[in-house]
């Protein structure tokens, strides 16, 4: 493995997911909210969308992403959509005073709907492709080097997202149960003005 490669790759995957967000704003909650698990696997599913949009540049797949690129109106409604749903649904909530025991239908949950969230984000492989075709693994390069580099974005990602589920636990038992209502009307209300961004964002502008 060309360790230097994949220490890019990995540099890269901690600057893509370390910016604040709506997936950063959902770990966050959902960590203080419903325990570690569940906040790692929410930005977890964050990393593997990332990594399959990597992979998709990094191995010139043009076909597919030019038809993800294409259909961006849809793809951003859906999102757009959800992200609305998701901050209305965590608007309301009512926070438990401890981080509940949790099922493996709810793990899966936290981790499907960022899989979907950041797949409805087609420009990304663009960004990719760009940063790839810097690196000389995109459209034509090295498969080995593309797969190294493409792993080394999602370990990247995952550490990240590891590390700040991590530092919200650590915090969680200084906040109240008052505290964590705000908490979730803060994050809902977050999330929803995201969520009118990207739906403001397929609206052409007046010439």
């Amino acid at each position: 493995m060309d360790l230097s490669t994949y220490a890019r790759g990995l540099l890269l995957g901690l600057s893509i997911a370390a910016p604040v967000g709506p997936i950063g704003v959902l770990c966050i909650r959902r960590t203080l909210t419903q325990g570690w698990r569940v906040g790692f696997l929410t930005g977890l599913g964050a990393a593997t969308a990332d990594a399959t949009y990597g992979a998709i540049a990094a191995f010139g797949l043009t076909a597919l992403s030019s038809l993800l690129v294409a259909e961006q109106f849809w793809l951003r409604l859906i999102g757009g959509l959800f992200l609305c749903y998701l901050g209305a649904r965590t608007f309301v909530a009512k926070p438990a005073p401890v981080a509940a025991n949790v099922s493996a239908n709810s793990l899966a949950g936290a981790y499907g709907s960022t899989l979907l969230l950041t797949l409805t984000n087609p420009l990304t492989i663009l960004s990719f492709a760009a940063i790839f075709a810097g690196f000389g693994v995109a459209n034509g390069g090295s498969t080995l080097a593309a797969a190294v580099l493409v792993a080394g974005v999602f370990t990247g990602s995952a550490l990240w997202w590891l590390l700040l589920s991590g530092g919200v636990t650590l915090l969680r038992a200084r906040f109240r149960p008052a505290a964590l209502v705000w908490v979730n009307r803060i994050s809902g209300s977050v999330i929803i003005l995201f969520g009118l961004l990207s739906l403001a964002s397929i609206v052409p502008l007046p010439r």
